[in-house]
């Protein structure tokens, strides 16, 4: 089985996936979608979805999770994100993936035993839960981490 990890982001959305084989996790890949600040917002979007449907093509996970944000200050910046997020959870529901969500205070407890972990700690459990694991960016190290949690925690969730 392969699971599909997803960090969303209007600016650098990271993936990320790894396989599960006889309860055991294997890195496979992971990577980043950058966008153009310089682009107007649905060009962006469609970007972030091309991209992700070529990811989802190339690997082809079963199963997809994706991080819960937060909200921001800025209400315009919360809105463009809550876009690119709609665009993450669109593109695996297209090709009839299930798609999980999970809290970030969760994602860092489930790797680090901390909710309140700093990123660095988060990637460092990565690496060594993923040997031979070198995440392209903290995006994409933060998507293996929510694939990994997914892993984690879908003995428990019934997939809908």
């Amino acid at each position: 089985m392969r699971i599909l990890g997803l960090d969303p982001s209007l600016s650098s959305t990271g993936w990320g996936i790894v396989e599960v084989e006889n309860n055991r996790l294997r890195y496979v890949a992971d990577g980043f979608i950058k966008t153009d600040t310089k682009l107007e917002l649905p060009a962006r979007l469609a970007i972030i979805h091309q991209k992700l449907g070529e990811v989802i093509e190339t690997y082809k996970p079963d199963e997809a999770a994706i991080e819960q944000v937060f909200l921001n200050e800025n209400p315009a910046s919360t809105i463009k994100l809550g876009m690119a997020r709609g665009v993450v959870i669109l593109a695996p529901a297209l090709y009839n993936i299930p798609v999980c969500e999970y809290e970030p205070n969760k994602v860092k407890k489930a790797l680090v035993g901390v909710g309140r972990a700093e990123k660095s700690q988060v990637e460092t459990m990565v690496k060594i839960l993923l040997p031979g694991c070198k995440p392209k960016n903290n995006d994409s190290s933060d998507a293996l981490a929510i694939a990994i949690t997914h892993y984690n925690y879908r003995q428990t969730r019934v997939i809908k």
